[in-house]
């Protein structure tokens, strides 16, 4: 049976984590590991965010440009409502101020 330490020993020599061993870790951690394993782990963990070993992407390319595509949508859109705020505030304090307001 691999160990996580062995998977993190190899992803530490060769500066890179697969999906394939991504998905072995998880499954090692639901099931069976021991402290030297966890240790192991939190090295991995570390290297990662430091960006000495480098996680193989588990998402798609295709889902990426979708989620590209929806976030400019949401960006054109923000822009848009930020523009009708700035218009109707740039209305508001121009209106004369003798007029009664909503509220009165």
């Amino acid at each position: 049976m691999v160990l996580i330490k062995e998977i993190v020993q190899q992803a530490l020599t060769t500066g890179y984590l697969s999906v394939a061993d991504q998905n072995q870790i998880q499954v090692l951690l639901q099931t069976s590991y021991d402290s030297e394993d966890l240790d192991a782990y939190i090295i991995l963990q570390r290297a990662v965010v430091a960006g000495d070993v480098k996680e193989e992407s588990r998402t798609r390319k295709t889902f990426r440009s979708s989620h590209n595509k929806d976030t400019t949508s949401n960006i054109k859109l923000a822009y848009q409502m930020a523009a009708e705020m700035a218009f109707a505030a740039a209305m508001a304090l121009t209106m004369p101020q003798d007029q009664p307001s909503l509220g009165a």
